[in-house]
């Protein structure tokens, strides 16, 4: 008699890694962006941080409650939103600009679609696009200790020179996580844990590049293309925000595809609209048109289209 085979439902898949330990490894990654920004610009920037993940946490505590749903703060994902939208924020906002976005990303982009794995974009993206198009000064005003001044890439624009080391340290004006080096150390944390693939944030990256050179009027200059890497959201994007699970392809060719498509649309909103900064746009688009990709790049499941009677 042969060894016993255990037969059981699906999944027959498995994995250690659950929800919450995901998202407690994208917040450890987020930690050096967070705190450098602390760091770089003050005590206002942890206020702004602290409202938008309190209000993250509270606004799905409150929609949980009150749908008579269970509690679902243990899977840190509104705590993960919070803290990526902070890092997306001017570091003097106002302190109602982060808990309004927060309150917008959860409680309309995730609850009201069904919450955690049902949302069709990233709800912090959609949060700061909120808040670009409702307040629109206060999210471009990148003042530092009341001294306003134009971002690198503003200042690479009008032909300034600017330091890239700078830029990729994160001693410049800008976001909160600023910092290019904070970034890809929270980015290489969460390729080595296994939270994130490298297809997503390689391909936008790389594509990015490529048609940064292809459309930005300086060629493939190494110059120019290492300033316009670092400077704008690009490496947050990629990193922490194209990648997530809900909003993002099944497939490793889907997912080429969709980092190509999102690199090309940064890189148009880079050089040809007066955007804040297209990468969120992007990535938003992106997300939305993931069904499609899905439908022509899924693989044909074991078995289907097969003739009947064949082997």
């Amino acid at each position: 008699m042969g060894p016993l085979r255990n037969l059981s439902s699906s999944p027959h898949v498995r994995t250690s890694h659950s929800t919450s330990h995901e998202m407690f490894n994208v917040v450890c990654a987020l930690l050096p962006a967070t705190f450098f920004g602390v760091y770089r610009f003050g005590f206002h920037t942890l206020l702004v941080i602290l409202m938008s993940v309190i209000s993250a946490m509270l606004t799905e505590w409150a929609f949980c409650y009150v749908t008579h749903r269970p509690n679902s703060l243990r899977d840190c994902s509104a705590m993960v939103t919070g803290l990526i939208l902070a890092l997306m924020l001017p570091p003097s906002v106002p302190l109602y600009i982060p808990f309004l976005g927060s309150l917008f990303s959860i409680m309309v982009v995730k609850c009201f679609f069904g919450g955690l794995g049902q949302n069709f974009v990233n709800p912090a993206l959609a949060g700061r696009i909120f808040l670009l198009i409702s307040f629109g000064t206060a999210m471009t005003d990148y003042a530092v200790d009341g001294v306003s001044s134009a971002t690198p890439l503003a200042a690479f624009n009008a032909g300034e020179h600017v330091s890239t080391l700078k830029m990729f340290l994160g001693f410049v004006s800008g976001h909160i996580g600023v910092s290019i080096a904070a970034l890809l150390i929270g980015g290489i944390y969460l390729l080595v844990t296994g939270t994130i693939t490298l297809e997503v944030p390689l391909s936008i990256c790389v594509s990015f590049l490529v048609f940064c050179g292809i459309l930005g009027g300086h060629g493939f200059d190494p110059q120019f293309l290492i300033t316009e890497f670092v400077g704008g959201g690009i490496v947050l994007g990629a990193f922490f925000m194209a990648n997530d699970p809900v909003t993002c392809p099944v497939t490793a060719k889907g997912q080429i595809v969709y980092g190509i498509f999102i690199g090309f649309l940064g890189a148009i909103f880079r050089f040809y609209s007066n955007m804040t900064d297209g990468t969120s746009y992007a990535i938003v688009i992106g997300n939305i048109l993931v069904p499609l990709i899905d439908r022509y790049i899924l693989g044909t499941p074991f078995g289907i289209g097969r003739k009947k009677g064949g082997r």
